[in-house]
């Protein structure tokens, strides 16, 4: 047994989180040193099934649809799903109750969140920032936001942002972490840039939010959008979420009014007058399926504080990467992912020639990661359900297909 496999035992065993394994559906791992099977290294694209999902969601269609039927919109809560889940991440993304509202996909968000950011900033703004690598459909959303406003776009890296800023600047949209390479980018800094330009912050959190402390109202962030299906565990085609910061809320325009952000829903009026509060940010009939099988997903989060998420998360992260320094071939593979703590998300995102084909003979070897063109693999740590003994193993099998 070799010394790190001995270190990763014992990680384990004072690993306070560890708990959390057993409320998640998953492959029993096997013991075998050559044998990697059950180590899931990809929640930063999907995550794991949580244990309870299932019987809620059985009790949503056969109960709450089935015999109840219409009168679940009121009796089981359908009809204030969307806030009261969006209250449930409020904390998750350092947010207070009622700035976080549930419902449509993130590029639905994004497109809320940037158009109304862009109206809030008035006229006399004529171009947006976004961040030049970004997760393509924020990039294909921000194009089409500044056609239908009259806006310039101009693409920057979060690192020629604040040189970038000036008076024509309306508002800019950055990711918090780089989806290929796994860099955290200084959210509270660049937001203040941004401030003191006299512009407003989009942020998007897809591969932030449940992996580290993200601070939204702690460091004034002015709109923030993120997915559901990564580090929140809540399904495939999960609802998204927006945050609007309170004292925005009054003055957010959405570009979406759909009569479930209307002040009267039931008036049935002609006429458009927007709710007050998170409500503004929805749009049409919530999709209560997924949202409640994503409420369900979220009782995984009880009592567990983020910074004890955070702390894991580094620590996997250095040990998967003094495991793979230990175990590949020198020169095999080249890290794209910050050294430094301040600087990484909850991923390692490793250069290989012939990544496509490594990634498929790890998946046939039972740890699962993720492939990005044209030469990088992907491997998420998510903190409730990874183990030091998974990654150690994982780092092993990494090396002998590597060959």
């Amino acid at each position: 047994m070799s010394e790190l496999t001995v270190r990763a035992e014992k990680l384990d065993a004072v690993d306070e989180l560890a708990v959390k394994r057993a409320e998640f559906v998953l492959d029993a791992a096997s013991d075998h040193a050559a044998d990697a099977a059950g180590i899931y290294l990809d929640g930063n694209s999907l995550g794991a099934l949580p244990a309870v999902v299932p019987g809620r969601v059985e009790d949503v269609v056969r109960r709450q649809w089935g015999e109840l039927r219409i009168r679940s919109w009121e009796e089981s809560g359908w009809w204030t799903a969307p806030e009261r889940i969006g209250d449930r991440i409020a904390p998750l993304v350092g947010a207070a109750p009622g700035q976080v509202v549930v419902g449509d996909s993130t590029s639905v968000n994004v497109f809320k969140a940037l158009v109304g950011a862009v109206r809030m900033a008035g006229d006399g703004r004529d171009e947006l920032l976004v961040d030049a690598t970004t997760f393509p459909t924020d990039g294909y959303i921000a194009e089409s936001a500044a056609r239908m406003t009259g806006r310039t776009l101009r693409p920057v890296t979060p690192a020629e942002v604040p040189a970038a800023l000036g008076d024509r600047t309306a508002a800019v949209l950055l990711n918090h972490v780089d989806y290929r390479t796994g860099r955290l980018h200084d959210l509270p800094a660049l937001t203040a840039a941004v401030h003191e330009a006299g512009a407003l912050a989009v942020w998007d959190l897809c591969h932030s939010a449940g992996a580290l402390p993200v601070g939204l109202d702690e460091h004034g962030v002015d709109l923030a959008v993120g997915c559901t299906y990564k580090y929140l565990n809540g399904g495939p085609g999960a609802p998204a979420y927006l945050y609007v910061r309170r004292e925005l809320q009054d003055r957010f325009d959405s570009p979406l009014p759909g009569w479930n952000s209307h002040a009267e829903p039931f008036g049935m009026r002609s006429g458009y007058e927007p709710a007050s509060g998170a409500p503004r940010g929805r749009v049409g009939t919530p999709d209560i399926l997924s949202m409640l099988a994503l409420e369900a997903a979220l009782e995984v989060w009880d009592g567990v504080p983020v910074e004890a998420v955070r702390a894991k998360s580094l620590a996997l992260t250095d040990f998967f990467l003094e495991c793979v320094a230990e175990y590949v071939p020198e020169g095999r593979v080249e890290c794209l992912t910050p050294v430094a703590h301040a600087e990484r998300g909850s991923q390692i995102a490793l250069r290989c020639d012939d990544a496509g084909e490594v990634m498929k003979r790890l998946i046939e070897r039972g740890v699962v990661g993720d492939f990005r063109a044209p030469d990088v693999l992907r491997f998420g740590f998510t903190p409730l359900y990874v183990g030091f003994a998974d990654v150690e193993r994982a780092a092993r099998v990494l090396a002998r297909t590597l060959g």
